[in-house]
Order: structure tokens, then sequence, then C-alpha cells
């Protein structure tokens, strides 16, 4: 690669996500490929997101981890249930308000139906998407004794060390507040299945220049599984969070850039670099 060469990007989210960073990477004028380094697939049982649909009138509100959960949860939705936006109907989703920590969780949202007024997210101008934005956006909602329910995905071991910490430290502060907290799973996170093809996309990016597009920790995990003995130190990485950040120094990338996670600010982190 030349200097005035343009580099390479990696995605590394899931399948589904990472096809439409690398449609929208392309369309800004950058070289970019997916490898998704984290594989979405069902839950084994659909039955505790058919009875979470059933309960939804005892909600306050509905916290959704990711676009992924979205999708999950309404996949699943039984035929004879709605997300109707009313208090008072009789045996009838009577939902207030639905969380995102993001805007892909929100558009999300927009997509299966929920009104944009009754969803809650950090403004896109906020400087990190996170569930502490989050909290700082709904903590005058919650009263004591309130339910919430957080629709994630499933609890792998690489999940758990990687991606809880936002989502406990969210539900840490409605305990906190009095406020009771159900979880229920509607998609499972594992480790991807790579072709011979992907893994030398995988390597080749560790050597010629390429730059590493980060948006979970998870991800970087599932990365020192599949390539424990690569070498990372002079590949360089952009991280969308400052966990995910130290996450990549962790796995040996030393020269890592921090991003807010919108197309805008990863561009201009990509241009910077180059």
């Amino acid at each position: 690669m030349t200097p005035q060469a343009k580099p390479r990007v990696i995605v590394t989210r899931p399948a589904r996500e990472a096809a439409a960073w690398v449609q929208s990477l392309s369309q800004a004028g950058l070289q970019a490929v997916a490898l998704p380094l984290i594989d979405i697939l069902p839950a084994d049982d659909p039955s505790p997101v058919h009875h979470a649909w059933q309960r939804l009138h005892g909600y306050a509100a509905v916290m959704f981890v990711s676009a992924n959960a979205v999708a999950g949860f309404f996949e699943s939705k039984p035929v004879e249930s709605q997300w109707i936006c009313t208090k008072n109907a009789i045996e009838k989703v009577a939902i207030q308000r639905a969380w995102a920590t993001g805007p892909g969780t929100f558009q999300a949202l927009q997509q299966a139906g929920v009104p944009p007024e009754l969803i809650d997210a950090p403004p896109i101008e906020a400087a990190q998407f996170d569930s502490e934005a989050l909290w700082h956006l709904v903590a005058a909602q919650v009263r004591k004794g309130q339910r919430v329910l957080i629709v994630r995905g499933s609890d792998g071991q690489a999940m758990r060390e990687a991606q809880g910490v936002g989502r406990d430290w969210l539900a840490s502060r409605l305990t906190e507040a009095g406020v009771m907290v159900d979880f229920v799973v509607t998609y499972q996170r594992g480790l991807p299945r790579w072709s011979p093809a992907q893994m030398k996309l995988a390597v080749d990016a560790a050597r010629d220049g390429s730059i590493w597009l980060f948006s979970s920790s998870e991800a970087l995990a599932n990365l020192r599984t599949i390539l424990p003995t690569q070498d990372w130190s002079s590949v360089r990485a952009i991280a969308t969070h400052a966990r995910i950040a130290e996450a990549a120094k962790a796995a040996g990338f030393s020269v890592v850039f921090e991003s807010r996670p919108t197309l805008m600010s990863i561009v201009g982190s990509i241009e910077s670099i180059r």
C-alpha cells in the first residue's frame, strides 16, 4: 500500500450490521470489507419472548441492548400481540417507553413500528452511546415499584466478560432506585465460523495496513480466540468506546484510536489516520 492509497477498513460487527456499515463506508469513499467477529443466531427457545409479550402491560419501559435485540424480540412476536401505546386498553399491550443506547437501536425500533416519540435514546450529538448516557436520560422517569424489561442476547462466556458491563450497570441503577428488573433473551451471540477465505483476509489485514473497526469488546475476545498467536502490535484500530479501546490494547493493538460510533465520526477518524 502506497502512502497515497486509501487503507482498507475491516468491519467486525455481526453480519447484518457489518453489511450496512460496509455500504455506508463505501458510499463515503472508503474501501471497506465485512469480517464478522460475532455470530448472531435465534434463541434456542422462543417461548420466553412470547411470555414477555404477554406481560408487556406490566412494564414501565423496555430496554433493548442492540438492534439485534430489537430484531429478535419483534421477529418472535406472537401474531395476536401488538405494541399499542395506550395505558388503559384492556388485554392490550400498554407500553409507555422503549429505551435504546444508540442510534442503530433507535432506528431498529422505529422500523419495528415503535413511534419515535416513545423511544428514549441519547441524542445523536451525545459524547457517547452507552448505558451511562441512557441512564442520565431516563433516571427521572423511574419510580419505586415499577418493572423494567431488558431485552438482550445470550450470556456466553465472552459476552459476560466483554459486553455485560453496561447492561448490568444499568440494571444495578434501576435496582437501587427500587425498580424490579426482568431479562429476556432473544438471540444468541457466538464465535463465528470463518471460511478459509475469511481466515486469509484476517491474516492479510494484520499485515497490509488495514484499519480494524471495533464496536464490541466481545469481537476482540473472539478475535483472540480465532487467531491466538497473531501479532497485532503494528496494526491500527478504531474503537467506538473507551472500554473497547482498552480491550483492543489488551489484545495487542498498540495503535488504537477512539471514535464516536456515528458514521461521520468514524469516517473522520479514518481520514485523520490514513
